[in-house]
């Protein structure tokens, strides 16, 4: 556990620190921690900040399968965000309690996730994340590494001026891995269709389509689950800051732009997802199309020749009776006279299937 000391003007790491004044604290946990001694840990952080964390809320603290949501007390308040979890491509999966590889693209592979809860206990912010949490280690390091104007910095960025806008900012970056990963997966799209709508080889990787497609829903969804978390989080500072005084007003506007703008980062994620799902489904659509229209072309050339040979047939089932008296059968002329009308009989079908345009579209397709 880490705690930081945070004002405007520097941030200080102190483990034996409690806020006062204008400063307030950052509490930097980790699941194993916290799942090490949970009664050990809440009380240190009962001892800090003089807020007690209730069971249910410590339990869904290290619950790794716990979807996004927004839950609040009369101490404090809990938001719970799935973010990107950083794990090697070949990480194993689970479904029904056994491990299985997924049969899925390196870019949909980076899409597994892992709970991140802030806690927001007045004046301290408290985070419970996975050990390697990069977003978290960078917001860590710049915190650590800043520098204000009066050290010699003109441009540098001010500091979060709360809890709840260190909560935000982080909040943001972790979005941010998100729409970086639309490049990625835009490509991967872009090679599914191909690999559908290539006539010179049939797709048969089904199964890693499928188990993309399912990732894809995935992503949907838990884009829903955040924005409906941030959507709570926002109505409730809504309500608490309402009817303050013009420096509180100031600052619930200041909550209210960077939630507003986390959950503008997370509809874009969203519709991104809803947009390849969207169109891989149409790729999907149009392949089984250009097969259906494969088949149909197939069949329809196997229609037109057997009803060539269809004449043919009876014209040589008919001579191969065994009578003994035949017309042009003794006929020195007959095998020339035959042929010549099976040759004729072939020149008008063909030109009657061509008036009636039904070798137009694969004459189409020879030019």
């Amino acid at each position: 556990m880490d705690i930081f000391h945070i004002n405007d003007h520097q941030v200080t790491l102190n483990p034996d620190c409690t806020p006062a004044g204008n400063c307030y604290l950052w509490i930097d946990s980790t699941h194993d921690e916290v799942s090490a001694d949970p009664e050990a840990w809440r009380s240190r952080i009962e001892a800090l900040t003089s807020v007690h964390i209730y069971d249910l809320h410590l339990t869904d603290a290290v619950n790794l399968s716990h979807p996004s949501y927004f839950d609040s007390t009369h101490d404090y308040e809990m938001v719970v965000f799935r973010k990107l979890a950083l794990q090697p491509d070949s990480a194993l999966c689970q479904e029904n309690g056994e491990p299985f590889k997924r049969k899925i693209p390196a870019a949909l592979n980076k899409l597994a996730t892992v709970p991140v809860a802030f806690f927001l206990l007045g004046n301290a912010l408290l985070t419970v994340r996975a050990a390697n949490s990069r977003t978290i280690e960078n917001a860590r390091q710049k915190l650590l590494n800043y520098k204000g104007k009066s050290e010699g910095n003109p441009h540098a960025s001010r500091l979060p001026a709360s809890p709840e806008d260190l909560m935000l900012r982080l909040l943001n970056a972790m979005v941010d891995q998100y729409l970086e990963l639309r490049q990625p997966l835009t490509q991967q799209l872009d090679r599914w269709q191909h690999a559908l709508l290539d006539p010179r080889r049939p797709f048969n990787n089904w199964m890693a389509l499928l188990d993309s497609r399912l990732e894809l829903r995935k992503l949907d969804n838990l884009c829903e689950e955040q924005r409906d978390a941030l959507q709570e989080l926002r109505d409730h500072i809504v309500d608490t800051h309402d009817g303050q005084a013009d420096d509180q007003g100031r600052a619930k506007d200041l909550l209210l732009v960077r939630t507003n703008d986390v959950m503008e980062h997370i509809s874009r994620v969203l519709n991104h997802a809803r947009r390849l799902e969207a169109s891989l489904e149409s790729a999907v659509q149009i392949h089984f199309s250009a097969m259906a229209h494969r088949t149909s072309e197939i069949m329809r050339t196997l229609t037109v020749i057997t009803a060539l040979f269809m004449p043919l047939t009876l014209i040589t089932g008919i001579f191969g009776m065994n009578f003994e008296v035949m017309p042009l059968l003794k006929d020195k002329m007959g095998f020339w006279i035959t042929m010549g009308a099976m040759l004729l009989i072939v020149v008008v079908l063909l030109l009657v299937f061509r008036r009636q345009r039904y070798l137009e579209d694969q004459l189409r397709e020879r030019r």
